[in-house]
């Protein structure tokens, strides 16, 4: 199989080089490898490290770099699916790392079958100390971040799966669902899976497929984060509430109960607020315990259970503003032209290369 691999940066010149390192160890045969780096108009050096990789990856099927005008995360994978030549289009965030086996392990699924596949994908720290391992912990628990099987390595069987992350997919995939929504900022993947789900096709999770991905190096970098997901959570029920799950809301419903208690204490009725308190500070505690149950122990890990509050409130805090704001984006935004513009553009390709062979 001819295989893909796309790239989307925007200002990573200080994470692409060592992704760029992980992709030139890749086992599966070069000659059958096409890298797209895509540059979503990156401010530093992402353009010169991409660059540079192309002078020096000779033993590659082809090279690609490309220029991202649309700057979001949707219209880069859109430019670079367009783009792509093979028969696998593999995706891979920029802050991330991926192993030697990584494109072969991916190729080895849908050779099996599958149309569309992808593994586990936990966080990990960049240069790594207590705190920041802390931070990791948060995210790496259930309950600060998701249940979705990507983000561990807990699951050990292969499964089906409504999402994932880093995926693999079979050319024809997107040439019958077309390209991603580019109208969406963090729920792009959430959308496509949702279309890819809805036209037949199953998306294979496997745990011999890993990857990882670089953690937010600071708290206020993950408050960010978490505020965005819950924000683009609260937008996308305008245009595709199919492809979200009750679980996206729980930081929302959170959020609520903390306005709905306040009000009554003011009342001075607190017995709610008492009993919604009590109930998640006992499970901040349990859940912190859980999370430092087999890494070495540091003073700094008696934060976890504020740290929990923090990203729930953060992402709920999100996702009220994007409903509140989401009646009169959906207006402007309800259909995206770039998702039958993508299918378009790679079923020309299709019958282009089959007048070619004929």
């Amino acid at each position: 199989m001819k295989v893909s691999l796309c790239i989307i940066a925007y200002n990573e010149e200080k994470a692409l080089p060592a992704l760029l390192e992980d992709v030139r160890r890749q086992d599966y045969p070069h000659e059958d490898m096409e890298v797209v780096l895509v540059n979503s108009m990156s401010s530093d050096g992402t353009q010169r490290c991409m660059e540079a990789f192309k002078e020096q990856a000779a033993d590659f099927m082809d090279v690609k770099v490309l220029l991202n005008h649309g700057r979001n995360q949707a219209s880069g994978w859109n430019t670079a699916i367009k783009a792509a030549s093979g028969d696998v289009i593999i995706r891979v965030d920029a802050h991330a790392s991926i192993p030697a086996d990584f494109v072969r392990k991916n190729v080895e699924v849908l050779e099996s079958g599958e149309m569309v596949c992808g593994g586990p994908r936990p966080a990990m720290a960049e240069d790594a100390d207590p705190w920041k391992e802390t931070l990791l912990l948060a995210e790496n628990s259930m309950f600060g971040s998701s249940i979705a099987p990507y983000r561990n390595t807990g699951k050990n069987e292969k499964k089906y799966v409504k999402s994932l992350f880093h995926g693999a997919y079979r050319r024809e995939v997107f040439e019958d669902v077309g390209g991603f929504n580019e109208y969406l900022g963090r729920t792009e993947d959430n959308e496509m899976h949702y279309r890819i789900r809805k036209a037949g096709y199953q998306i294979c999770y496997s745990p011999e497929i890993h990857s990882s991905q670089h953690t937010r190096s600071s708290l206020r970098r993950m408050v960010k984060q978490k505020y965005g997901n819950g924000y683009w959570i609260g937008l996308t029920t305008g245009v595709c509430p199919e492809c979200l799950s009750l679980y996206h809301f729980v930081p929302f419903g959170f959020v609520c109960g903390i306005l709905v208690t306040t009000a009554l204490a003011l009342k001075k009725r607190t017995g709610l607020a008492k009993l919604m308190w009590g109930a998640y500070g006992v499970l901040c505690t349990v859940m912190s315990l859980f999370a430092v149950k087999n890494v070495k122990k540091h003073i700094s890990q008696l934060l976890l259970p504020p740290l929990f509050p923090i990203l729930h409130i953060s992402y709920g805090v999100g996702t009220l503003v994007g409903l509140l704001r989401m009646p009169g984006w959906r207006k402007k935004h309800k259909t995206c032209p770039s998702v039958l513009e993508v299918k378009r553009v790679l079923l020309q390709k299709k019958a282009m290369d089959q007048e070619t062979e004929d």
